[in-house]
């Protein structure tokens, strides 16, 4: 999996790598059990400090998204469900998101249409069906 990373963004880039990291476990571009390059290797690969990396895997491995070992490397993890607080801050994001949408003037028709438009970028993943 290529990462682009957009150094003038807003977003933090370790914020950035944790995004597409998750966009591809969803998508299937990345498997689970699939290996992701170490810290030193995808930091020389698009020009980043390493501690942005290790913040990335180390916040997808709290999430239960990668897992660690130490002779093979960072892989992604097997999917399970979420646990309560997860529940609870995946309830908060979807509701802001669906705030912002309504304050920026999208039709409640518009918000559901855009939720199935993202659906149909995952339907290729079994899991998500």
């Amino acid at each position: 999996m290529q990462f682009e990373i957009k150094p003038q963004s807003n977003t933090p880039i370790y914020q950035q790598l944790r995004d597409q990291i998750i966009l591809g476990i969803a998508t299937g571009e990345l498997a689970v059990g699939e290996l992701l390059p170490s810290v030193r290797q995808l930091a020389e690969e698009i020009g980043i400090n390493t501690m942005t990396i290790s913040k990335a895997y180390n916040s997808l491995k709290e999430d239960g998204l990668l897992i660690t070992d130490r002779r093979k490397g960072t892989a992604v993890a097997a999917p399970r469900s979420f646990t309560f607080s997860e529940e609870e801050y995946y309830q908060q994001q979807l509701q802001l998101q669906v705030a912002s949408a309504l304050i920026h003037g999208k039709s409640e028709a518009a918000i559901i249409a855009d939720i199935q438009q993202c659906l149909e970028q995952f339907s290729e993943r079994t899991e998500l069906k």
